[in-house]
């Protein structure tokens, strides 16, 4: 089975995509619970108490531990303890007893279940340090969407705490193998509530998010050979993009959802071109004796960053997104692949070999320095969440496949996996259109 992506692991030419371990991997249940479990302490983190919603406890979802479990994720947050406080958001706290406790802001809500069957949640913020009501938001739903729900209040008190946009609302896809049959699934930011978007005996890897998180290019290997497809989440319509002669892989979608970029062997060699998102003709970027492989384009459009052995090891480069010639842009360590930019164009996230291990490093662009940020040994596939400040990758943690979000400094890491599975290729979505 060939493809075009520089392998993960030494032991297999280069010239093959790394499966092995995938393919290998033994059957688990795919829908296991997801559990976050977060390891570390931040430098700087806002101590917020969430106050257990009224109504939580005949709840179908607990409100209060989403939000609470979402912000802590987030590396921004340190939970104060708020168990046995009976608030919601109708009433006025006792501030001054919340600065005893040492918390900055506190958060209390409700959850009632109507006579429809749906539920009203509502919740208000307070900065308690100022003393300040700092607003609230209300929401009735079906008991599907309680999770969701949970999700944006998370994003409001991040966003009215930090003056950034919250990420937890967002979704991220990913690849399972269980027996004989390979899954594309889309998820909660924090891993629960997965949703199957394909399924198939043949392998699916790459999948990518479009700029408007309506839709995902991914790679499969249904016709006994690596083609590119377009799948509409929402519909579950796809359309055929590249299925040119030789392999087609490695899609990495233009900033305006206009093109993408591929990797194809059409010509001899794996190199990069450009294609339209409705399919169509292909453009080749550049001229190139080495493998040109993952793809990803800068947020403004203008650059294209690469793996090519062209050196003779793989390693990580760009070039104009209009094409002409290629930049190196890593210079530590022998073997670095699989590039992820963040959304401000400020880091570079990727997976280094060192000693043998592979590991996830992010990079300053403008300074150049790189930094090692985890210690375990078969990283995989890191994506930023779309504000930044985390990022999500596959790695083995105790012999287990895992899905981990990390801080960019590496300080909190959060497991999304559950009891047991083998799950790979995660990509990040971008924030819905509003």
């Amino acid at each position: 089975m060939t493809s075009n992506r520089i392998p993960a692991h030494p032991s297999q030419p280069l010239r093959r995509h790394l499966l092995a371990a995938l393919i290998a991997s033994p059957a688990v249940p795919a829908l296991a619970q997801f559990r976050v479990e977060v390891t570390g302490v931040g430098l700087t983190q806002l101590p917020i108490a969430i106050a257990p919603f009224r109504g939580d406890a005949q709840s179908p979802q607990k409100i209060a531990a989403i939000v609470q479990a979402d912000l802590e994720r987030s590396g921004q947050f340190r939970a104060v303890d708020a168990s046995g406080a009976a608030l919601d958001e109708s009433a006025r706290p006792d501030l001054a007893l919340w600065r005893q406790k040492s918390a900055d802001s506190l958060a209390a809500g409700s959850i009632t279940r109507l006579s429809d069957g749906r539920f009203d949640v509502r919740f208000r913020l307070w900065d308690v340090v100022k003393g300040q009501d700092l607003g609230g938001q209300g929401f009735v739903v079906t008991q599907g969407d309680l999770r969701l729900v949970a999700h944006r209040i998370a994003d409001f008190i991040y966003e009215k705490l930090t003056g950034e946009r919250g990420i937890f609302s967002t979704r991220i896809a990913y690849v399972t193998r269980t027996g004989g049959r390979y899954s594309l699934w889309v998820a909660d930011a924090d891993g629960e509530n997965a949703q199957s978007a394909l399924s198939s005996p043949e392998p699916i890897i790459s999948p990518a998010w479009s700029p408007s998180g309506g839709q995902l290019a991914y790679v499969s290997f249904e016709s006994r050979k690596p083609v590119v497809y377009v799948h509409e989440v929402a519909s579950g319509r796809r359309r055929l993009i590249a299925n040119f002669r030789g392999s087609n892989s490695a899609p990495a979608w233009a900033p305006d959802g206009r093109s993408l970029a591929v990797t194809l062997s059409r010509d001899g060699g794996s190199q990069l071109y450009t294609i339209d998102a409705n399919g169509g003709e292909p453009r080749r970027l550049m001229q190139s004796s080495g493998i040109d492989t993952e793809p990803v384009f800068s947020s403004d459009g203008r650059s294209i960053y690469f793996v090519s052995d062209r050196g003779g090891a793989p390693q990580i480069y760009k070039v104009p997104a209009s094409g002409g010639n290629a930049e190196r842009v890593t210079f530590t360590g022998s073997y670095n692949i699989s590039p992820s930019i963040s959304p401000d164009g400020r880091w570079l996230a990727y997976i280094s070999r060192v000693g043998g291990a592979f590991k996830l490093h992010v990079m300053d662009l403008s300074a150049g320095t790189v930094s090692a940020i985890t210690d375990t040994t078969a990283d995989e596939n890191p994506s930023f969440a779309p504000n930044g400040r985390l990022i999500v990758y596959a790695t083995q943690q105790q012999g287990r496949e895992a899905l981990m979000t990390t801080t960019l400094d590496g300080k909190i890491k959060a497991r999304l996996a559950g009891q047991a599975g083998d799950i790979r290729e995660p990509d990040w979505s971008p924030f819905q259109k509003q």
